[in-house]
């Protein structure tokens, strides 16, 4: 599946795919129900590390034996020759599965985005709420002493 790197460059590392599944065969056509596992390594949005994307999926391919039988509205695949390639289809559902943009986890190290510089930091929604701006704490005493009076 190393090849899948030259059809999509950001995709970093392939690790190896695992199938498992199981095949319905009929006189007119072949059914594949397919669970692939595996990971990708593609980079982070912002800071170009590297992600490891997990890849699970499930999915059924058919494969039609006789062109005649074939129904536009159906999605399935031809047969060409007598041999059914499974990994232009695998190839297919993987570059499917890539997200148009991945972040990688702040805990996950220190290689990440920084989280403060000068003059700045990353706050979470939570810690913004508890903190109260400084040009605001007059403000704050002000009203304070008004329940303080009215009470």
């Amino acid at each position: 599946m190393d090849s899948i790197k030259e059809t999509d460059p950001t995709i970093r590392e392939v690790s190896p795919i695992h199938l498992t599944g199981r095949a319905d065969i009929s006189a007119t056509r072949v059914t594949f129900h397919i669970r692939i596992d595996g990971h990708l390594i593609l980079p982070c949005s912002r800071t170009l590390v590297d992600v490891k994307y997990p890849i699970d999926v499930e999915t059924t391919e058919t494969f039609m034996l006789n062109s005649h039988d074939y129904e536009a509205d159906e999605e399935v695949h031809q047969v060409t020759g007598d041999v059914i390639d499974l990994e232009p289809i695998i190839k297919e559902i993987l570059l499917v599965e890539i997200p148009m943009q991945v972040f990688s986890d702040d805990s996950a190290g220190q290689e990440g985005a920084p989280q403060s510089g000068k003059d700045w930091e990353v706050i979470e929604e939570q810690e913004k709420s508890e903190k109260l701006d400084p040009r605001l704490a007059g403000l704050a005493k002000f009203f304070e002493d008004s329940k303080d009076s009215s009470d």
